[in-house]
């Protein structure tokens, strides 16, 4: 309709140009394409649609920041027929029940990390934050191309049809990998290691802690630094320099390892009510669909700049220590990792076709892209050294 609207007052243009009508004929034939402009603009109105999206953070949280980039792009893209509001976690309804409000459309979107959804689904954690990457060398990076290229996305879409829900899913922002963590002192093993109450992700891998004997607690990010203050943990592990600056851990630990395996890929995710994305134009479909894949680029963009930052801050400003991580731990944690990701790939149909994607595409791309990332690594290690 918008379209041939549009060729009508073009043409009408034309038109009254071309054979140079009278003053009397142009006042009517303009009044016509005055009231076709109103009706244009009465369409397009009557056809935008403002999703409401709740999110498992602040507003002010880094992750809120770029997904309301992602929003903005969409609205952008299909000229205002998709508009979003954002709402803090508890708008209306719990963190835990998120993923449940999309589904039955109490909202109509959400955002979070797909691993939140592993009591739902043990294959969440696969797509959300696989374990030491999955226990064959996947990075973050690397995780994108098995992602977008390897298989990965198509796997993701029948994710919400293992579980029973009516939801169409966009992968936005990788992050990782995360660090290790914060320590009261150095630890030259993992002898060391264990002599801490060390706070840890849940789900699969701070099992995979407990497994290779840290005494692993889990708890939300919030208890985490009042813990740390009271002496009910020793140590613990959030994220990364941006969102563990911010969390104050630096006012009570001062040893900080940034090599961990435990999520050395993270990926929060958005999510739209299956009904709602069905009922979407082609264009506001493709509209998501290149906003999200120019998420995916611009989050990586991001977050190694806002890290740099915070790194920077922290060694300078707080007397932050930045120590490197015991040689032991990773073989042990990659061990007990992939042990634990076998066994629940005997367990479930599902995870094992996901696991079985991901170890097929590793074995073709991990060696090239490790070797690759040697000399990245090296480079940038020797610039750092200058700064010391």
């Amino acid at each position: 309709v918008k379209c041939n609207l549009y060729n009508l007052i073009f043409f009408g243009w034309i038109w009254l140009i071309k054979f140079n009508l009278r003053e009397e004929i142009m006042k009517k034939i303009i009044s016509l394409m005055f009231a076709a402009f109103l009706v244009l603009g009465f369409i397009s109105n009557a056809n935008a649609k403002t999703l409401k999206c709740q999110t498992v953070l602040n507003t002010k949280a880094d992750e809120v920041k770029m997904l309301k980039d992602f929003t903005d792009t969409v609205t952008a893209l299909t000229d205002g027929s998709l508009k979003f509001e954002i709402l803090p976690a508890g708008a209306v309804v719990g963190v835990k029940e998120t993923l449940d409000a999309v589904d039955k459309g109490l909202i109509d979107c959400g955002f979070a990390w797909t691993h939140y959804w592993s009591g739902d689904h043990p294959a969440a954690m696969l797509f959300g934050s696989p374990v030491a990457g999955g226990g064959v060398g996947i990075d973050n990076l690397a995780f994108l191309s098995w992602f977008q290229y390897g298989g990965g996305k198509e796997l993701y879409d029948q994710l919400w049809k293992e579980m029973g829900r009516d939801i169409k899913g966009f992968m936005l922002q990788p992050v990782g990998p995360e660090a290790l963590g914060w320590f009261p002192k150095p630890i030259k093993d993992m002898a060391d290691f264990r002599k801490y109450k060390f706070r840890t992700p849940p789900g699969i891998p701070g099992q995979t802690y407990k497994d290779i004997g840290i005494a692993s607690v889990a708890m939300g990010g919030g208890d985490i630094l009042p813990a740390l203050e009271a002496g009910t943990i020793d140590a613990a592990e959030w994220c990364c320099p941006k969102p563990d600056l911010t969390f104050g851990f630096q006012k009570v630990l001062k040893h900080y390892y940034l090599q961990g395996l435990h999520q050395v890929v993270v990926n929060a995710d958005f999510y739209i009510t299956g009904k709602t994305y069905k009922a979407m134009t082609a264009h506001e479909k493709k509209s998501l669909e290149v906003a999200a894949n120019a998420s995916l680029a611009k989050s990586l963009s991001y977050r190694i700049y806002e890290n740099g930052k915070a790194l920077q801050e922290l060694t300078t400003k707080h007397g932050v220590i930045l120590e490197d991580t015991p040689s032991d731990y990773f073989k042990e944690y990659m061990a007990a990792a992939k042990a634990t990701l076998n066994k629940n790939a005997e367990q479930n149909k599902f995870f094992k076709k996901v696991y079985d994607s991901m170890k097929e595409f590793a074995d073709v791309a991990v060696p090239f892209w490790s070797g690759a990332q040697m000399s990245n690594a090296k480079l940038g290690m020797a610039h750092a050294a200058t700064l010391k």
